[in-house]
């Protein structure tokens, strides 16, 4: 129990370090005639990551499951890789990353990185995430009740950010 609390703490701090980033980017996007979209969602984004963190405590100090090695071990391992996915998608769009959907006109939708093998890399690391950490202590419950309010949760996300980038693309004759 003890280890499963430290790996939620850590992700549970680099989630506001995330969020310092975010909102160091927020404003430097702001200052450059930044746009912002689907500013209605974001509450219900915070409230639910916030959820898996301390739905996935609670269900392990409820239940007390009987965890496997190799199943808490390989969850970790993926809980890392996540991380990494998610660090790199943040680096790779620099200053125009952050947690709301902002773009600023005049800047292209970036295409390198993560971004050149699929759309939406960092939904990825949060949808592999979301079932990995509360796996590392057979939180299967805390695993399928957020992959599915997430997954409603990006449909409209996903929607919302698709749309904002389309309005970066030039017009095409």
């Amino acid at each position: 129990m003890t280890a499963f609390t430290v790996v939620v703490v850590l992700v549970g701090l680099e989630r506001l370090v995330e969020l310092v980033v975010s909102k160091r980017n927020a404003a430097w996007s702001m200052a450059r005639g930044g746009v912002e979209s689907g500013f209605s969602h974001y509450p219900v984004m915070v409230v639910l990551h916030t959820g898996l963190l301390v739905g996935a405590l609670v269900e392990a100090y409820v239940r007390r499951p009987d965890v496997p090695g190799a199943l808490a071990w390989s969850m970790v391992v993926v809980v890392v890789l996540t991380q990494a996915l998610r660090w790199w998608c943040i680096r790779t769009l620099g200053p125009q990353w952050n947690t709301r959907v902002i773009v600023v006109p005049g800047l292209a939708p970036v295409r390198r990185g993560p971004y050149a093998l699929m759309p939406h890399p960092n939904y990825v690391a949060v949808v592999v995430e979301g079932v990995a950490l509360p796996l590392v202590h057979a939180g299967w419950i805390t695993a399928l009740v957020f992959t599915v309010l997430n997954a409603v949760l990006l449909t409209v996300r996903i929607r919302v950010e698709n749309q904002a980038l389309a309005s970066l693309e030039p017009a095409r004759a």
